[in-house]
């Protein structure tokens, strides 16, 4: 099992979260991984998961504001890069 506690959501980037998830991935992927170990890595892997979507959505909602601030209306529009 892991015994490396989860960072704080505030200290870490969106980036090493989801360098994090990949390497949760590969460790469930390993040929050697118990039940336990895989059922611990599963559940830090949907914490980190969801995590990462909140970070999104509230990242996307401060576009939106910005964005309204300075048109001094609200343009919604996609965030695709």
């Amino acid at each position: 099992m892991s015994d490396a506690q989860p960072e704080s959501r505030d200290t870490v980037s969106l980036g090493r979260e989801l360098e994090q998830l990949e390497e949760i991935v590969r460790r469930l992927e390993a040929e050697d991984v118990d039940l336990d170990e895989a059922l611990a890595l599963f559940e830090e892997g949907v914490r980190r998961l969801r995590a990462a979507r909140d970070r999104l959505a509230q990242a996307e909602l401060k576009v939106q504001s910005v964005m309204e601030s300075a048109a001094g209306d609200l343009t919604a529009s996609d965030l695709d890069v």
